[in-house]
């Protein structure tokens, strides 16, 4: 039973998901791009971010539209390793692995998402 948002598999996956964008981002050419990094360690913990926000306060409404937020971010990051694999700061094999990830963790967020959609169906009725 899920009792705090760390028991989430979405979230322990999406604070993996966050540790791996921080290492490639600090290896070669994209340590001197302080914009594109930033910017997608910002995407990245901000999906994981999102999930607990959503989850803590503690209305389904809500944890439905943090979600939303959580998977926005994903498809973010996805974007943004788009580029940095175009401009060689990543090497292709990196950009497939990373990009499976996020891929994954999108499709978990919109399949917990459903789950709570449904639950907020119920609470309708």
């Amino acid at each position: 039973m899920v009792q705090n948002f760390e028991d989430l598999l979405t979230w322990q996956k999406s604070r993996i998901f966050a540790a791996k964008i921080y290492e490639v981002t600090t290896i070669g050419k994209f340590t001197k791009d302080f914009k594109l990094s930033s910017q997608i360690q910002s995407a990245a913990v901000s999906i994981m971010s999102n999930i607990a926000e959503g989850f803590e306060r503690g209305r389904l409404k809500e944890f439905y539209y943090f979600l939303g937020i959580a998977k926005a971010s994903c498809g973010e990051v996805r974007s943004q390793l788009y580029i940095a694999k175009d401009i060689s700061y990543i090497e292709e094999s990196v950009f497939l692995q990373l990009r499976s990830d996020a891929i994954e963790i999108s499709r978990m967020i919109a399949g917990l998402r459903s789950s709570v959609r449904n639950k907020i169906e119920k609470q309708k009725k």
